[in-house]
């Protein structure tokens, strides 16, 4: 369902588990995942979303493979996917529509210290990344730790062209190859 202004409704939403495979180098935080995603039970469902396009340039995969297949992906480049919240109340799919004082982070410090190779963290836009810092410390983190926001690549996120964007997300195959 779109979310036009008769569509928009309150509701609690609830984080994936994370994609992630042992040999994990670098992991890609988004916020929290929108209707789209919720309704398919898939990361980055929305069809404007350009988060599968952008991986499957960087990676040499179709976005159109089934959605196993695009994690396979990616976790075979050793690219983990998360998102910094558990839960939240939030009107619609917007980031800036999550009521703050109802986000409940996920046990990012715990992930971490179970996948001891994941050196880079990537923010899906700035919402991940103001959430990230709202929950956590740094000192909770290996200080090796690398932090980086890339821009969004929700529709909603619409001023910047997928090449811009392509751009600066050459950094994940970077860091993810290293």
């Amino acid at each position: 369902m779109a979310d036009s202004p008769s569509a928009i409704s309150l509701h609690n939403a609830f984080s994936f588990p994370p994609l992630v495979a042992p040999s994990a180098r670098v992991l890609v935080l988004g916020s929290m995942p929108g209707i789209a995603s919720l309704n398919a039970s898939q990361y980055y469902a929305h069809p404007r979303n350009a988060f599968w396009p952008i991986m499957g340039e960087l990676f040499g995969f179709s976005a159109g493979l089934p959605y196993t297949k695009r994690i396979q992906q990616l976790q075979a480049r050793h690219v983990a996917v998360w998102d910094v919240l558990q839960s939240c109340v939030r009107h619609g799919s917007l980031d800036s529509a999550i009521e703050r004082n109802t986000s409940v982070p996920n046990d990012l410090p715990g992930f971490l210290s179970e996948h001891v190779h994941i050196h880079h963290i990537f923010f899906n836009g700035s919402k991940a990344e103001e959430c990230f810092r709202r929950h956590f410390a740094l000192k909770q983190f290996p200080a090796a730790l690398q932090l980086t926001r890339l821009p969004s690549t929700s529709p909603a996120h619409a001023g910047m062209s997928i090449a811009t964007k392509l751009a600066a997300w050459r950094t994940v195959a970077i860091a993810a190859s290293e």
